[in-house]
């Protein structure tokens, strides 16, 4: 009997690209179920009745939420291609940095995008100094997985492309060559590579979204 694999997701958030971009790493065929997070679709609040947020993975008709969660059940469940390494510490400081992006690096990063005056500039001043951390870790590496994608990296797609096309939109450069030039090279290296090119949102659109948003902010001011 043929697995049957669905993924819920939205086409302009990093989390639910994530679970693409390891679902193709893996060489894993899937259903790509878009939803719409204006109008949640009851297959969304059924398979994640707790938080109703995407992505959802469904394989063979049983849910599976939250990013991170999907990442490694689908590592667990899928052999080849693996995502976290064999070594139990390398595999303990991948799921480090994982967390450490999630938890701290992406909100910080998603204020200082917001915000404005005196609030921006403590903002940066928190950015900067989740981004070094980030800058020490690669050390000469290719990549946070060393010379091919891993964990880590997946996770950090926000950070490769969303906080570029943000800062486009707001007037704000977060990552600059001066600041963190290994991160930047990272992120050259990254964008790069062919699985992660091909499941990245189109920036055109990406960036007519975030204008949207912006200028309904600013108008609401």
């Amino acid at each position: 009997m043929a697995e049957e694999v669905k993924l819920i997701g939205v086409w302009g958030s990093p989390f639910s690209r994530r679970i693409e971009i390891a679902l193709k790493l893996k060489g894993i065929p899937y259903e790509y179920i878009e939803d719409d997070l204006t109008n949640k679709s009851s297959l969304l609040i059924k398979s994640n009745p707790v938080h109703k947020k995407v992505p959802v993975l469904l394989h063979n008709g049983k849910p599976i939420a939250e990013s991170l969660v999907i990442l490694e059940y689908i590592d667990e469940t899928w052999k080849p291609n693996p995502l976290l390494p064999h070594n139990p510490y390398d595999r303990a400081m991948a799921r480090f940095w994982a967390k450490y992006i999630d938890e701290k690096c992406l909100p910080a990063l998603w204020h200082a995008c917001w915000c404005e005056g005196k609030d921006r500039e403590k903002a940066m001043e928190e950015v900067s100094a989740c981004l070094k951390h980030l800058e020490n870790e690669l050390k000469d590496k290719k990549f946070f997985g060393g010379e091919s994608i891993g964990f880590a990296d997946i996770v950090a797609n926000f950070i490769g492309f969303w906080i570029g096309v943000i800062g486009e939109v707001v007037g704000v450069e977060l990552l600059t060559r001066d600041e963190f030039p290994k991160l930047c090279k990272w992120r050259d290296e990254y964008v790069e590579c062919s699985v992660i090119k091909e499941n990245l949102p189109p920036k055109d659109r990406l960036l007519a979204f975030f204008r949207a948003r912006y200028e309904s902010a600013s108008q609401s001011k």
